[in-house]
């Protein structure tokens, strides 16, 4: 096989937070335009450095909302053909001539995901990753929010490679990434809202 070359970015940043009190409308709306600036920064000066794919934390638009249980939380959840990141970075993808797999809380019939869209240089959407493995412990409340996945794991055949995704969590169950590897994944992607903190702890609260 001919050899390529394909640099990566993976990247995070402190989102804009909601205030302590329920947030309205205009305020909600202009935390999310916040976040996606500050990705959309992220994502360009990567793209200026070189980087062919880059990957952006999880549910990056708004703060981390599931350290807390809050049906409010819900209105937030968009279809995939009406969130405003996906939306904007089919632009930027296409611009850049990059690839971009996005996380947004997807609100598909009744159900909600935790959801990752591909979107190849073209600004093409190739399709969506919803997580699998949901977890449910302090700090990490995601089964009040999220039904597991209905997707399976799939291998996107990008300008840039053949790249498989899962989410978080998923990452602590090796079927994901065997799954991912068979189907034919030359790179396997996690974006994750996780900063630091002890995770074999976080093992051990989850799985137990």
């Amino acid at each position: 096989k001919m050899k390529r070359t394909v640099k990566v970015a993976a990247t995070q940043f402190i989102c804009e937070q909601f205030p302590s009190d329920h947030p309205s409308s205009e305020i909600y709306e202009s935390v999310i335009t916040g976040n996606i600036a500050k990705a959309e920064g992220i994502v360009r000066k990567s793209a200026e450095l070189g980087c062919n794919i880059i990957l952006l934390q999880e549910l990056f638009e708004t703060p981390y909302f599931c350290q807390e249980e809050d049906p409010k939380y819900f209105q937030y959840a968009t279809s995939l053909e009406d969130n405003r990141a996906v939306k904007r970075f089919q632009i930027v993808a296409k611009e850049l001539n990059i690839v971009l797999p996005i996380c947004f809380f997807e609100r598909k019939n009744q159900a909600f995901y935790n959801t990752v869209a591909v979107i190849d240089a073209t600004g093409e959407i190739l399709g969506v990753y919803r997580k699998s493995h949901i977890p449910d412990g302090p700090g990490y409340e995601e089964k009040f929010y999220f039904n597991p996945g209905d997707t399976g794991f799939e291998v996107w055949d990008t300008k840039f490679g053949k790249i498989g995704i899962a989410i978080c969590w998923d990452q602590w169950f090796p079927e994901s990434a065997r799954c991912l590897a068979l189907k034919g994944a030359e790179i396997i992607f996690y974006p994750t809202a996780i900063g630091s903190g002890d995770s074999s702890s976080a093992f051990l609260i989850f799985r137990t």
